[in-house]
């Protein structure tokens, strides 16, 4: 197949940037499947190497529309936009649309509970790339390191729970995505950090603490964490439940469970197991599998979905849950 894609971005990121991980690695696994790849990208993209074409980016979304060639199977883009082109298009949400937004009926969400609450059914899980986190086999042990990896500053990842039941259980806390304003013994802040330097402060750590409060569409963090062997708690909205079995950590319902798990020293959690876990269930070549089947169903005339989804619940997409 000719699949045409669109970032601004440079691909590979060097720092944070899940979502574009995901992309730049799905492109380079269709590449290395012999489909042919064209980027319409940031010019020092370093992409050319794994067999991806690189093309001149866009300022606007519109200004693709002339440049999508004809001859191209599918278009794959992240953003809730169709070009008006013959060519079919696939889009893929990794976000939560607004209240009133209305997507095409070809979107993929990146979980069950994602697509759900926007009245759709079609999901791909998001996956690794496994080359880049490598893992040597560990023992069990207790878990008196920690980890927060996300935007700090965004009250949805609830850093201040994270800080709070670290200090009461006086267990260390890394962070690294923000800061902690409140300097402690048992708190270790490292800013943005991504590369080496975020495998290092994983390294450090024994487990991982995910306590949204909003419906995460997915949480690529979960499966980083998982893939250095660290089992995850976190809350019990959107994708989570899916993500989180008893192999790889447990669902806290509210605070109060949470500092329970962070506090208890009798943990079993196998590394090797959660490993295990996630390389068989989160793992690029799958998700690669799984779109190149949508692809086919698109590129034959069919519709993902029978109406355009829209957010469905009562409250915003970034309201604060309980927790």
């Amino acid at each position: 197949m000719k699949i045409v894609f669109e970032h601004k971005g440079v691909l590979p990121v060097k720092k944070y940037g899940g979502i574009e991980r995901i992309l730049f690695w799905h492109m380079k696994e269709l590449a290395k499947r012999g489909h042919e790849v064209i980027l319409f990208g940031h010019p020092e993209s370093d992409v050319e190497k794994y067999g991806i074409k690189l093309l001149p980016g866009v300022k606007n979304a519109e200004d693709l529309d002339s440049l999508i060639p004809n001859d191209a199977d599918i278009v794959h883009l992240t953003y809730n936009y169709i070009p008006k082109s013959k060519v079919p298009t696939i889009v893929n949400m990794q976000c939560n649309g607004q209240i009133g937004e209305k997507f095409p009926k070809n979107t993929v969400f990146v979980s069950k509970k994602h697509a759900e609450n926007h009245g759709a059914n079609t999901y791909i899980h998001n996956a690794l790339d496994f080359s880049e986190y490598p893992y040597n086999s560990k023992k069990k042990t207790p878990l008196n390191s920690f980890l927060f990896l996300a935007k700090g500053s965004w009250s949805v990842k609830n850093l201040k729970h994270c800080i709070s039941v670290c200090k009461k259980a006086k267990k260390t806390l890394h962070i690294a995505g923000g800061r902690s304003f409140f300097p402690s013994r048992y708190i270790h802040s490292h800013g943005m950090v991504g590369g080496e330097e975020k495998l290092d402060v994983m390294k450090k750590c024994d487990a991982f603490l995910f306590p949204v409060r909003w419906h995460e569409p997915f949480g690529i963090a979960i499966i980083e964490a998982m893939a250095m062997g660290m089992p995850v708690f976190g809350s019990p909205y959107g994708s989570l439940p899916e993500i989180i079995q008893p192999v790889s950590g447990k669902i806290c319902h509210n605070y109060k469970e949470l500092l329970t798990e962070v506090s208890n020293k009798e943990h079993s959690y196998d590394p090797d197991a959660i490993r295990n876990y996630v390389e068989t269930n989160f793992n690029i070549e799958k998700l690669t599998d799984e779109y190149i089947n949508l692809y086919k169903k698109v590129i034959a005339g069919e519709y993902l979905h029978d109406q355009e989804p829209t957010w469905q619940l009562k409250y915003g997409p970034e309201d604060l849950l309980e927790y």
